[in-house]
């Protein structure tokens, strides 16, 4: 089996699947690509065994076959070549790969290509449709948000409920929580279930730049993302969703109106002068005042702050973790942000002043607040 192809396009097609890639995977053939050649068509595909991503570019060849190629090697290979044609030459009996460059050759042992973990068949799937911009903006508002307790499996990733006329999406980690409503995408029927991180990390780096639509097929078991000419598919978390809607409080008439970049920055700088522990900034609101403080005694550290605001509610004083509010506030995008709080030891929900997307999509974020050491 010899196939030609081009340098260039090739370590970009094994850079978008590598992610796939675990150092330490359960089967030594997960430490390869599978290279399966049908009608001048390169299929390269990377697994773990929950999820597999597959790409394809065209190629010169005159037989279809598979091999599985080292993939450590290739691309540290190929990350030194100019663009140039490669020429790949397999030999099918020991499955030994010989590539031929301008500059010389190199020989390395493959294995063979039915080895590899088969994908599971797609049976009794619904699908839903998304434009790559509006799933892109739906990875980054929910993903920070996740958890990573590998006791609570079900809150490493992110719930998505589809509806008749919008899909929700929610991401917690018990500490913070995102809801991110979607209008106009909907499903032809009341589903949900529950995504893995790690195929949504490897989904936000290849949705930039692609075109027309996204299709997600899911059954039970599985999902199958088709974007562009790659497609990933993953194994769903098995388990029950937390009721996300009995955390998010209703009462809450202390509203605090802020400028989100100058709040951001703000936070930024004070939490510098944290404890490294707890991370914890303090919030005193009184009047159109907003004194954002922070201490570290064990170094007699201090930083304090003052923004002017929009207030209603009673005086208060709220503790809470720097790094949620920057993750958070750097994942809103209006000009002003509402905090909305009922007590100094209930959830604080961050809003953006205005919703953006002519009315197409809802954020909520939820932030649990910390006991403030007086």
């Amino acid at each position: 089996m010899k196939f030609i192809v081009s340098s260039a396009p090739l370590l970009r097609q094994l850079q978008a699947i590598g992610g796939v890639l675990n150092s330490n995977n359960p089967l030594p053939i997960l430490d390869n690509f599978l290279f399966d050649i049908v009608k001048n068509t390169l299929y390269i595909s990377a697994s773990d065994l929950e999820t597999t991503m597959t790409t394809s570019l065209p190629v010169e060849a005159k037989k279809d076959g598979k091999v599985a190629v080292p993939a450590k090697i290739l691309l540290d290979t190929l990350k030194t070549f100019p663009e140039q044609p490669l020429t790949f030459t397999i030999d099918e009996k020991t499955n030994g790969i010989e590539i031929s460059s301008d500059y010389g050759k190199y020989k390395l042992t493959g294995f063979d290509g039915e080895e590899f973990p088969k994908v599971p068949p797609l049976t009794g799937t619904s699908s839903v449709e998304f434009a790559p911009d509006v799933l892109l903006q739906v990875i980054n508002k929910t993903l920070f948000a996740t958890g990573n307790d590998e006791l609570r499996p079900v809150m490493s990733g992110v719930f998505c409920q589809l509806g008749k006329t919008e899909i929700t999406f929610v991401a917690t980690d018990a500490h913070k929580l995102v809801r991110y409503i979607r209008k106009g995408n909907s499903s032809a029927k009341d589903t949900s279930f529950i995504l893995p991180r790690k195929p949504l990390t490897l989904l936000k780096n290849i949705l930039p730049g692609v075109e027309g639509i996204v299709k997600i097929d899911y059954n039970e078991n599985n999902a199958f993302f088709t974007v562009g000419n790659t497609s990933l598919i993953c194994r769903l978390i098995d388990g029950r969703y937390p009721n996300y809607e009995a955390v998010i409080p209703t009462e809450n008439p202390n509203k605090l109106t802020v400028d989100r970049s100058a709040f951001l920055n703000s936070v930024r700088r004070v939490s510098i002068f944290s404890n490294k522990t707890t991370h914890q900034v303090r919030l005193k609101i009184a009047g159109s005042e907003l004194q954002i403080s922070a201490e570290d005694l064990d170094f007699s550290n201090e930083a304090n702050e003052r923004l002017a605001c929009q207030y209603s509610g009673e005086d208060m004083e709220i503790g809470f973790n720097a790094r949620f509010l920057t993750d958070m506030l750097s994942n809103l995008e209006s000009d002003e942000v509402s905090l909305e709080m009922s007590l100094p030891n209930r959830a604080g929900i961050l809003v953006p002043s205005t919703q953006n997307g002519k009315g197409t999509e809802d954020i909520l974020m939820l932030v649990m607040p910390v006991m403030l050491n007086n």
